[in-house]
């Protein structure tokens, strides 16, 4: 497409704090503290910052389910960052993840703290360290593997191309959202197509290869990321809805995407977890009737 307003690239880039959309706000291209915060530190072995973003819902969704297969040392605090605000560019959390990316995860569990980071880094290190949601060799973990490093791959075409392009960027650009919107329904034909013939990503097991992907492409499935359901026809993948239906009904899964949470119904929001009673009386609705 070309036309009298087409840009062209000066010789060198600057950077433009008014351009940038939604989040022009936090973007910034450089790396490091913007101010001196600490990060609080709770009882448990685990300590994650993080937001109920798609990649926040992976690790706190692990947690339950480690919980709820009977981890009992998998037990985490799980404390509310608010990117919106620039949470993630205190002192604390830049030690954390020098990325200055939810989600972060600081292992207090053996005599030295173990900073984790990158939410796909995060799952293999829990599922590892439990024995658990990991296949332990051959073709299931090849595939698991496989899978799980598909997410961390194709997401970023999902969510900075086509999410930021369609639902966040200042102007709309044809060429953009059509660029990524083909790309968005390759994946979910990929995905479709593998599903035909799994009832998981790895076979028949679920694993974390289905904990990464669920968060981002289970909520495309039903049309709540960004609004785009009908746009993208995405009842046509009905593989794809049979799978985001089966996860979505474990109660681990329910529980993890309600922690961390600050948008939607209150009722299905805890802004912080630091104890499995959290989820019967620190939830938002319960807090403002109180």
């Amino acid at each position: 497409m070309s036309d009298s307003t087409e840009y062209i690239p000066p010789k060198v880039w600057t950077w433009n704090k008014a351009s940038g959309g939604r989040f022009a706000n936090i973007n910034r291209p450089i790396a490091g503290p913007t101010h001196d915060h600490e990060l609080p530190v709770g009882r448990h072995p685990f300590q994650l910052y993080s937001l109920g973003t798609p990649n926040g819902v992976k690790v706190t969704v692990m947690f339950e389910e480690l919980l709820a297969a009977g981890h009992t040392g998998a037990e985490y605090d799980a404390w509310l960052i608010r990117i919106n605000e620039g949470q993630q560019f205190g002192s604390g959390f830049v030690a954390a993840n020098p990325n200055s990316k939810i989600p972060a995860l600081v292992d207090r569990s053996g005599p030295k703290p173990i900073r984790v980071f990158e939410s796909g880094a995060i799952l293999m290190h829990l599922a590892e360290k439990f024995g658990a949601f990991l296949p332990a060799q051959g073709e299931a973990r090849a595939a698991c593997l496989s899978w799980l490093f598909w997410q961390m791959g194709s997401a970023p075409y999902l969510g900075g191309g086509f999410g930021h392009f369609y639902a966040y960027a200042p102007t709309k650009i044809e060429y953009a959202i059509d660029r990524f919107a083909m790309e968005t329904k390759r994946q979910l034909d990929v995905l479709d197509r593998h599903l035909a013939e799994n009832a998981y990503m790895a076979g028949d097991d679920y694993t974390i290869a289905d904990i990464a992907i669920w968060p981002w492409y289970g909520a495309l499935a039903k049309g709540l990321l960004y609004g785009a359901g009908e746009f993208l026809q995405v009842d046509e993948y009905r593989h794809v809805q049979r799978w985001t239906d089966a996860v979505a009904q474990r109660p681990a899964v329910k529980r993890g995407r309600m922690v961390n949470r600050v948008m939607g119904d209150p009722a299905s929001q805890l802004h912080e977890r630091h104890d499995a009673s959290d989820f019967d009386t620190r939830t938002q609705d319960k807090l403002a009737q109180g």
